[in-house]
């Protein structure tokens, strides 16, 4: 007689949940200088036009079209420091997995803007190529959104070792020769020691100094439950690799 087949493990599942939520809100955490630069941008220029306004009227015979002008660029950087809030809203929500079809281009793009300013915050340069023709994935897009924010992260810390002018994070997309959706962060930084290598995604593992060690194991965790892969790999000239590949549907 056959085993009769084992319920799944409920307080496993919430307590990997937890951990999952825990690790993406350490990855925001540790970005929060950069997050506020880029929202420091917009709420800026809103305060900047809002004077300019208040100077406009001032004025015995003012143009109001100008000031129309400067209204509607107080709205529109209002609409973008909302859009920033509303990507880390959906970053650090704790909820329910739930896929839905995914264009994986736009969900790097998504984050773009909060890349490119941890980089400025690293002095750092951050590339992106994204590559044309690929098929949409069922994901869940915080959770991918977090491992990509946490590769880049890893790699714009591994750069502090490395002169300015070198510290470059290179972010793309490509089809692997199976058909496969392949993310791919590399920087130019010093690479990993091969000491550290067999266990860099074991929980707790880092070598930082007020790090958790959650972030690699949490962002393996999320690639196998989206069927997929993550590893790491030297880059070709210098620094670390790391691929993050996603399967694509039986059917394509």
């Amino acid at each position: 007689m056959n085993a009769a087949p084992q319920k799944p493990n409920d307080d496993s599942h919430r307590l990997q949940d937890r951990l999952l939520h825990v690790s993406r809100l350490a990855a925001v955490g540790e970005m929060a200088a950069g997050i506020a630069h880029e929202l420091n941008q917009p709420l800026a220029a809103v305060a900047n036009y809002a004077q300019a306004c208040e100077r406009l009227l001032g004025l015995p015979n003012p143009d109001l079209e100008e000031v129309r002008d400067a209204l509607r660029q107080i709205a529109a950087q209002a609409v973008r420091a909302g859009d920033i809030i509303n990507r880390l809203r959906g970053l650090t929500r704790s909820r329910e997995t739930r896929g839905e079809p995914t264009d994986v281009n736009a969900l790097i793009r998504e984050v773009s803007d909060l890349i490119d300013s941890d980089a400025r915050h690293h002095q750092s340069r951050c590339r992106i190529t994204l590559a044309d023709g690929l098929p949409s994935l069922v994901l869940e897009r915080a959770q991918i959104q977090q491992v990509v924010l946490a590769l880049v992260r890893n790699a714009l810390e591994a750069l502090a070792e490395v002169a300015p002018e070198k510290r470059e994070v290179r972010v793309s997309t490509a089809r692997s020769p199976d058909g496969d959706i392949e993310i791919v962060v590399c920087d130019t930084g010093p690479g990993i020691s091969p000491e550290i290598v067999q266990r860099l995604f074991d929980p707790f593992c880092t070598t930082k100094p007020a790090g958790t060690g959650l972030g690699l194991a949490s962002s393996r965790t999320i690639a196998r439950a989206h069927g997929g892969t993550l590893e790491h790999r030297p880059n070709q000239s210098s620094g670390a690799c790391f691929v993050l590949r996603l399967p694509t549907p039986a059917w394509r």
